[in-house]
């Protein structure tokens, strides 16, 4: 145990290495408990579980951020509170277009939870190499954080611009080039990503994608295009990569569970991309309005950030007060 007692108390990121080994430790039981206990088989998943399941991941990213507040500092905490916030709430924009990428590939709602249960696993590293790349750029140069700032008001300003503007998922880039590049079978295999088959054109068993694997490559790039957006967010509230991160994961991984509940009424948060893009603006001001007022303490960014959040998803409740429910189609 004494040779592992220097590993742990090394730094790394400006946090011990035990730190994150813990981090990583309970994610790791949260996947697992998933994949292993929750949904051995593949199944549909109903409003009431998908609910169930997003208090649970919420409740332990809550927990997990007071530990935060107690043992690294009030200033820590609220950094954290505020990173979770921010990127749960950019994160539901992902359901729409998911939604949209489901509906497209007529993906069943009982294969849906597998796709996005590997798709977490890319986001966990694509996000982890994102931060990095950020808080090496952000401590070598100061001013990054500039770019950070004006890429946010732009992007806020974009998103209000377009918030009706619905995604062309057929002539994706992406998904053009994948269909150009690999034999894709006509439909559905099951739960299959890959199947062997005989090639119509060659008659040979050749290996085919489903379009299930579409779907989750690209469930991957939509993540990571808003990963774009989030990741200067929260370090535009903290450069600490240990809460940038943390916060970072915790919310995806209750948006996840949180999706089959959400997809079932993303008719009625209609107007929250524009709350979401006053968020935008308001963060990306933040870091130029340093120089002139001081830095905003986090608890008025916490607090904006929910007001504005929150304004938007009353005035989309009270707005589509009148539509149905209606779930979506299998």
């Amino acid at each position: 145990m004494e040779s592992w007692l220097p590993f742990l108390v090394s730094d790394f990121l400006g946090k011990p290495a035990w730190i994150w080994l813990a981090f990583v430790g309970i994610v790791v039981a949260l996947l697992a408990f998933d994949l292993g206990v929750l949904h051995k088989d593949d199944k549909e998943i109903g409003v009431r579980e998908s609910l169930l399941l997003s208090a649970g991941y919420i409740s332990v990213a809550l927990i997990f951020g007071a530990w935060v507040w107690w043992y690294l500092g009030a200033q820590s905490g609220m950094d954290y509170y505020t990173g979770f916030l921010i990127e749960k709430s950019l994160s539901m924009d992902n359901v729409f277009v998911i939604a949209l990428i489901f509906g497209f590939f007529a993906i069943p709602r009982q294969y849906q939870h597998r796709v996005l249960f590997w798709g977490i696993l890319g986001v966990i590293v694509l996000r982890a190499i994102m931060i990095a790349l950020g808080a090496t750029l952000v401590s070598q140069f100061s001013w990054v954080l500039y770019l950070f700032g004006a890429f946010l008001i732009f992007t806020g300003i974009k998103m209000w611009v377009i918030a009706d503007h619905l995604p062309d998922i057929e002539n994706n880039p992406l998904l053009k080039f994948l269909k150009r590049h690999m034999r894709v079978t006509d439909g559905l295999r099951g739960n299959a990503f890959w199947v062997r088959e005989v090639d119509p054109k060659t008659g040979k068993l050749e290996r085919f994608a489903t379009p299930l694997l579409l779907a989750l490559v690209l469930v991957e790039f939509v993540d990571l295009v808003f990963a774009v957006d989030s990741v200067p967010a929260i370090f535009a509230i903290t450069t600490d990569p240990f809460i940038v991160y943390t916060s970072n994961i915790f919310a995806i991984l209750g948006l996840r569970a949180l999706y089959f509940a959400l997809a079932a009424m993303i008719h009625r948060f209609k107007y929250l991309k524009y709350a979401l893009a006053l968020v935008l603006v308001f963060i990306g001001s933040k870091i130029f309005l340093v120089g002139i007022i001081g830095k905003i303490p986090a608890v008025i960014s916490l607090s904006v950030t929910f007001g504005l959040i929150a304004g938007g998803v009353l005035v989309s409740l009270w707005k589509t007060r009148q539509a149905p429910d209606v779930a979506q189609s299998s």
